[in-house]
C-alpha cells in the first residue's frame, strides 16, 4: 500500500510539473546512471525474479538494438532499428571495402527509431522513426544499429547513432528538434560510443578506422561547437585505431574535464572548448575499447580493451598525470567496471569476475560466473549486478569475500546495461524491456 501511494504521488507530481511546463529532473537520464559510473540510489530492490516472479510488466520491443533505457517521470526512453539484410551479391560485393576478419552482418537498409515506454503500465507511449539509411556499413554480429544510448535532459532526448547522425527530441511533443549528420567516420563493426552532456554541449566519440577525433555539438542547435584531432601516435593498421568508448565528465582541481579513452591514449579535453589538456599512454597496444572509465581515489579506472585487456588505474591528481598500477588477468573488453568503496569489480566478457583493491590493483577474488558478458553491471542497493548475454542476472554482496545471493534467469539475451530507479529494476533483452519489482 504505501509503495502503491508513493508512486501515485510520483506520478501526481509528474502530472502538475507537466501542466505548469516544468520538466521533472531525469532520474537515470544516462547509460550506466546518473553519475556515468554505475551506481543508483534504488532500494528495496528484488534479490530473485524470473519470467513469472516479482515483474511487474513486460513490454515487447520492435526491431533491434543494445542502447539501454533513460528514466524520467514516467517515461522510460530507448532506441531501436530495423534493417533489410542485403543479398548475398550485396554483401559479397560491400565487403571487399572490409580490412577485417570479423563476423559481420550487411544491410541494404537500416531505420532509426526511438521508443518511448509508459513507465506505470509498460505501454507505448510513442515509436518515432528519427533516420533511415541506404546501404549502411556492416556490423559485427554482437552489435546492432542502435546500440548507443540515448540521453535525457531538461524534456530533450538526445539520440546518437555514430556516422548515420544525432537526433534531438522533444520529450513532450516527441517531435524532432534537429538532426545533425556531418560527424561521419568508417566504424568497421558500427556504431558503439555514447555521448556525454556538459554545458550546452553533446559530446562524442568519432574514433574510426579512418578519421579519429572528438567532437561537440551545440546541445540546443545540433551545430558544430568543436572538433579536436586525436594527437597520440597509434599504429599504422586503421582496424587498430578504432575505438567505441563513451567518455566520462569528471571535476579535477574544481574543473570539468573530458575523460575520454581512444585507441593507445587516454585523453583529457576541456569540455567548454575541445583543448586538450593531457593525454597518458597505455603502454601497450589497445582498440576497439568499449568500456566506459570509472573515477574515484584520485584515479581514473579503464580498461584497453583488445587485443590482451587490461585495467589500468591513471593517478590524475598530480602535475603530470601517470598509471600508477595496472591489472592484467580477465579484463574485460566490453563491460565497464564498477567502484564500491576501496574495492572495483568487474567480470570478463568470458565470465570471469574479479574484485581488487582499488588503491592497489591487489586482487580479493576471483570467481567464474558462466556465460558470456557484454552488459556493464550495476551496484544498488548494497548489491551488484551481473548480466549475462544468455539472459541470467548473478546478484552478489559487494566485499572481500565472494558473496553470492541470487542467479536469476530471463528467456532473451542481454546485452544492454540495466536501469534502477525507485524500487525497480530496468532490463532490456533483445525482444522486450522489464519491470522487475517486488
Amino acid at each position: 500500500m504505501r509503495a502503491t501511494t508513493l508512486l501515485m504521488r510520483l506520478i501526481t507530481c509528474c502530472l502538475l510539473l507537466s501542466l505548469y511546463g516544468v520538466t521533472p529532473a531525469a532520474e537515470w537520464p544516462q547509460w550506466r546512471g546518473p553519475d556515468g559510473q554505475g551506481h543508483a540510489t534504488a532500494k528495496n530492490l528484488p534479490t530473485e525474479w524470473s519470467e513469472t516472479k516479482n515483474v511487474k510488466w513486460k513490454a515487447p520491443i520492435p526491431g533491434h538494438g543494445w542502447s539501454s533505457p533513460v528514466i524520467s517521470g514516467n517515461q522510460i526512453w530507448l532506441t531501436t532499428a530495423t534493417d533489410v539484410a542485403a543479398t548475398p551479391a550485396e554483401k559479397k560485393e560491400r565487403l571487399k571495402e572490409n580490412t577485417g576478419g570479423q563476423p559481420l552482418i550487411v544491410s541494404s537498409s537500416v531505420t532509426m527509431h526511438a521508443i518511448c515506454i509508459d513507465r506505470t503500465t509498460g505501454k507505448v507511449l510513442h515509436d518515432i522513426e528519427i533516420l533511415k539509411v541506404k546501404n549502411p556499413q556492416w556490423i559485427h554480429h554482437l552489435n546492432s544499429y542502435a546500440s548507443p544510448s540515448p540521453i535525457l535532459e531538461d524534456g530533450r532526448l538526445y539520440c546518437a547513432f555514430g556516422t548515420y547522425g544525432t537526433v534531438c527530441l522533444d520529450t513532450k511533443s516527441a517531435k524532432v528538434v534537429w538532426t545533425n549528420d556531418e560527424l561521419n567516420i568508417m566504424h568497421e563493426n558500427g556504431p558503439g560510443s555514447t555521448p556525454v552532456l556538459s554545458g550546452d554541449h553533446l559530446i562524442m566519440h568519432c574514433d574510426g578506422s579512418d578519421a579519429q577525433y572528438v567532437a561537440a555539438l551545440d546541445k540546443n542547435t545540433g551545430k558544430l561547437a568543436w572538433k579536436t584531432a586525436r594527437s597520440g601516435k597509434m599504429h599504422g593498421n586503421p582496424q587498430l585505431k578504432k575505438s567505441y568508448a563513451t567518455p566520462l565528465v569528471v571535476k579535477i582541481g574544481g574543473r570539468s574535464q573530458v575523460i575520454s579513452p581512444g585507441a593507445d591514449w587516454l585523453y583529457s579535453y576541456d569540455p567548454a572548448s575541445g583543448k586538450e589538456l593531457w593525454k597518458v599512454p597505455y603502454g601497450k597496444l589497445g582498440f576497439s575499447i568499449v568500456p566506459r572509465p570509472v573515477v574515484g581515489h584520485g584515479m581514473i579506472f579503464m580498461c584497453t580493451s583488445y587485443m590482451q585487456s587490461e585495467l589500468l588505474a591513471i593517478r590524475y591528481d598530480t602535475d603530470k598525470p601517470a598509471i600508477a598500477w595496472r591489472f592484467k588477468k580477465q579484463v574485460p573488453n566490453r563491460p565497464s567496471p564498477v567502484l564500491v568503496g576501496d574495492e572495483i569489480y568487474m567480470v570478463s566478457d568470458k565470465g570471469v569476475a574479479n574484485c581488487l583493491n582499488a588503491k592497489t590493483g591487489e586482487s580479493h577474488w576471483t570467481k567464474r560466473l558462466g556465460g558470456g558478458y557484454s552488459s556493464s553491471p550495476l551496484y544498488a542497493d548494497g548489491k551488484l549486478f551481473f548480466l549475462d548475454q544468455d539472459g541470467k542476472t548473478t546478484v552478489i554482496k559487494p566485499g572481500t569475500k565472494y558473496e553470492q545471493l541470487a542467479v536469476n534467469q530471463l528467456a532473451d539475451r542481454i546485452m544492454a546495461s540495466p536501469a534502477a530507479v525507485g524500487s525497480a529494476l530496468y532490463l532490456r533483452t533483445e525482444k522486450s524491456l522489464y519491470r522487475i519489482e517486488k
